[in-house]
């Protein structure tokens, strides 16, 4: 039997729901499992993490707003992913983690062997955490790092801590989505992130919403797609004050350079049976992903989506991006 999903939000688990969960973890029946804000006593959440660590079907984990609720949840969730190899999401947003809870999670998740989407958004993080992080970007030539990094609402993070991050964004091997909406970043910081863009050859997805930039930074963003190769496909600028135009000429360069792509690999297929062979099609899944608003939550539904390859660039009028890389190794 093919691994199911198991996603419950918002409720009170009984003794007997967490023990259907436990069996069906221990037996790698389950591939996802979402128990987002969910209650649940702290000796059952001990008997899921067991069951998490023995499972080597599991590979996306939503454990969002407050289900990792204190440092006795986190130090319990570090020792089943020091056991646990066939996870590739982790879902942490709005879990009060701070910087003590990231000290203990780290070793954990650095040397996790399959590891590649992490959300700790609205996660109380601090610098001491953001260094932390930086570790699981590492640059070319060394280990596997994470592909898609959510980072909203943490806004506690310093200049200095997002300047460290810009460093490793610029050297990373393996990022391609990167998720800082919600926090205060300012021009500054905005210009170094696109140093940092320019100079990845993987960073396809970066979100800025909501982080307090303005036409000077959305001028530096417009001159970097204009006279830099990037490999940049979607930049989101939305609830900043930048001026509808910039944003459109941004979207229009985005937009020329994915079609410049396509001319260019349609150019080296032999006939239209080999596009496939070139340009793989795959399902890849959307994970719920929790955006901050200052007034409400703002949830997304589970859908599939296409390969990356095929998603046009754009500068997002809307919010509510994530994507990750669940069925990337299995296709």
């Amino acid at each position: 039997m093919l691994p199911a999903s198991i996603q419950i939000s918002g409720e009170l688990l009984s003794g007997a729901e967490v023990q259907d969960i436990v069996e069906s973890l221990r037996e790698d029946g389950v591939r996802l499992l979402s128990v987002r804000g969910c209650q649940l006593l702290d000796r059952d959440f001990g008997l899921v993490c067991g069951a998490v660590a023995a499972s080597s079907s599991l590979a996306q984990l939503n454990l969002n707003l407050g289900v990792v609720s204190g440092m006795g949840r986190t130090r319990q969730l570090a020792d089943a992913l020091k056991t646990n190899r066939s996870l590739q999401s982790l879902f942490l947003h709005g879990c009060p983690l701070m910087d003590l809870g990231l000290v203990v999670l780290n070793p954990a998740l650095s040397i996790h062997p399959t590891l590649v989407c992490l959300d700790l958004g609205d996660c109380m993080l601090g610098d001491e955490a953001l260094g932390l992080i930086c570790g699981m970007l590492p640059p070319d030539g060394a280990k596997s790092g994470l592909r898609e990094l959510s980072l909203s609402a943490n806004p506690s993070i310093s200049s200095k801590g997002w300047s460290r991050l810009s460093i490793a964004v610029a050297h990373s091997s393996q990022l391609r989505v990167l998720n800082l909406d919600y926090n205060n970043l300012g021009d500054q910081i905005a210009g170094m992130l696109a140093v940092a863009v320019a100079s990845s050859r993987t960073l396809e997805v970066l979100d800025l919403e909501g982080t307090g930039l303005t036409n000077q930074s959305a001028q530096v963003f417009l001159d970097m797609v204009e006279n830099y190769p990037t490999s940049l496909r979607v930049l989101v600028l939305v609830e900043n004050d930048i001026s509808p135009e910039l944003q459109r000429q941004i979207n229009d360069l985005l937009s020329e350079g994915e079609d410049d792509e396509d001319r260019d690999a349609s150019s080296l297929l032999p006939g239209p049976t080999s596009t496939g062979a070139l340009r793989p099609i795959r399902d890849k899944y959307h994970p719920i992903r929790d955006k901050y608003q200052p007034v409400r939550d703002k949830y997304q539904p589970l859908t599939w989506l296409p390969h990356s390859n095929s998603t046009p660039p754009v500068v997002l009028l809307t919010s509510g991006l994530g994507d990750s890389l669940l069925a990337e190794t299995e296709m």
